[in-house]
């Protein structure tokens, strides 16, 4: 459920009015990929908390669906196979034999079942206890990334950009006869280039995703593999 819809109208409209944020307490916001699927009966628990994790100013939340499940019945809307080939990278990176919904990843390092709350949280707060190891600075018309020492496999700059919320009446599948909801579903994720270690400033045409009634976008610097997120931020629309 979204999260306007939890809060009172006052708190609510409060809300609205608060400047949003892109680093929290002087770290850059976790990265948290939830790997989820509509063809998915267990998936739903773990939309719920990606739900919740997206009202955080301190984490960068991204629904990235997949289309593995969609053989059973019920082709997912939001499916792109991009999602499930980076999902598979994951696996072989972190020597899993296998992929799996839900899976989430946070801050490409530490991947649990999506829908353990207390693994997920506890993941995060790990997440930021590492410093990140470049800034990011992201704006609707340009991002620009500090300097730093990149890891030896090299680093990769990848823009993600999401949806608010969608709602979809399942007529097939596992979860048929279900209305599912689902936030932050990414709708572009794609590399914009390298880093090399040295300042890096790259223009972007966020208006364009505003005109197409996009919610919000993220940058994220990431070991390429992928790897561990080495810097990141955030932009709402």
């Amino acid at each position: 459920m979204p999260l306007h819809r939890l809060l009172p109208a006052a708190l609510a409209a409060l809300l609205l009015l608060l400047p949003q944020a892109t680093v929290a307490q002087g770290r850059a916001p976790v990265v948290v990929e939830l790997y989820t699927s509509q063809g998915c009966s267990s998936c739903p628990p773990a939309d719920a908390l990606l739900a919740e994790l997206a009202g955080r100013d301190d984490v960068i939340a991204l629904s990235l669906h997949v289309d593995y499940w969609d053989y059973i019945g019920w082709p997912d809307p939001f499916a792109n196979p991009a999602h499930t080939a980076r999902q598979r990278a994951y696996a072989r990176r972190m020597a899993r034999r296998t992929v799996y919904t839900p899976q989430i990843v946070v801050d490409g390092t530490y991947d649990v079942i999506g829908s353990r709350r207390k693994a997920v949280a506890n993941a995060i707060a790990m997440a930021a206890e590492t410093p990140p190891a470049v800034a990011v600075a992201l704006s609707n018309t340009a991002v620009r990334i500090g300097t730093g020492r990149p890891p030896p496999e090299g680093a990769t700059v990848w823009l993600a950009v999401w949806d608010a919320w969608h709602e979809t009446q399942v007529a097939r599948g596992e979860n048929a006869g279900r209305r599912l909801g689902h936030a932050h579903v990414v709708r572009r994720f794609e590399r914009l280039a390298a880093w090399d270690g040295q300042a890096l400033e790259l223009p972007l045409d966020l208006a364009a995703a505003r005109a197409e009634g996009r919610a919000g976008a993220a940058v994220v610097v990431q070991a390429t593999g992928p790897g561990r997120v080495l810097g990141a931020a955030k932009l709402d629309f």
